[in-house]
């Protein structure tokens, strides 16, 4: 139960230490309708395969966050706020890890370059949008660099919209978190509030991603905070 609730929002909160939110204001609006039309079908298609092959509920809000935003920092995020158990936690990361070991293999559409026509930008979009772990993202975008010889072109255009869609992970939780208390409410489970189920640990994840805005506004390197992104990683 540590594992599944406290370590996993360590993972979450020193993942905001990636994120530099002046740089995903400057070039990653210019992605938002796709990322939250990706985020919206993901979700949609996740409740209906919930009702259609009686999915239990939790698993399948975890698989859909998951797969519409972050992998595994999206289910830590989520897992506590609706009350997931540790099984439920463990078969929804293992089905978006599953889900990874496809997504590495998302460099071979470069074989495709009509598709993007060679453009380093439009595949970047699609590799930020389409791929939920930001090391499958990294590697099917530097792919696609070398095959077309575009430098860092993609690959930094890739990873701003992977941030980027990583920040849904606020809205996500609250409303969430909302729906739970309204839900318990009318069930009768007793007096609860909002204040009993707000996700405090994304308040944390939001102050990371501002320590690091202003650090590197004030010129300290990026790589100063890779080694809390790596734990990050490690947690999850």
């Amino acid at each position: 139960k540590y594992t599944s609730k406290k370590i996993l929002q360590y993972a979450v909160i020193l993942l905001g230490f990636g994120l530099n939110l002046q740089v995903i204001l400057q070039t990653g609006k210019q992605s938002l309708p796709i990322i939250f039309s990706t985020i919206a079908t993901s979700l949609i298609i996740a409740y209906v395969l919930h009702r259609a092959m009686r999915i239990p509920g939790k698993i399948s809000t975890l698989v859909g966050v998951g797969s519409s935003i972050c992998g595994g920092s999206a289910i830590a995020a989520t897992a506590p706020v609706i009350d997931a158990d540790d099984e439920e936690v463990a078969q929804a990361i293992s089905v978006i890890f599953f889900q990874r070991a496809g997504g590495d293999f998302v460099s071979d559409i470069g074989r495709f370059p009509r598709l993007c026509n060679n453009s380093g930008e439009a595949f970047g979009v699609f590799a930020g949008t389409a791929v939920n772990d930001t090391s499958s993202v990294t590697a099917a975008a530097s792919t696609w660099d070398s095959l077309y010889g575009l430098g860092s072109q993609t690959l930094d255009k890739a990873v701003t919209v992977k941030l980027t869609r990583t920040l849904a992970i606020i809205p996500i939780t609250l409303v969430l978190a909302l729906i739970r208390t309204r839900r318990e409410k009318g069930e009768g489970a007793g007096k609860i509030s909002i204040r009993q189920v707000f996700p405090f640990f994304i308040l944390f994840f939001i102050g990371a991603s501002v320590i690091t805005t202003i650090a590197t506004a004030a010129g300290v390197p990026a790589d100063v905070f890779a080694p809390l992104k790596e734990l990050s990683k490690f947690l999850l």
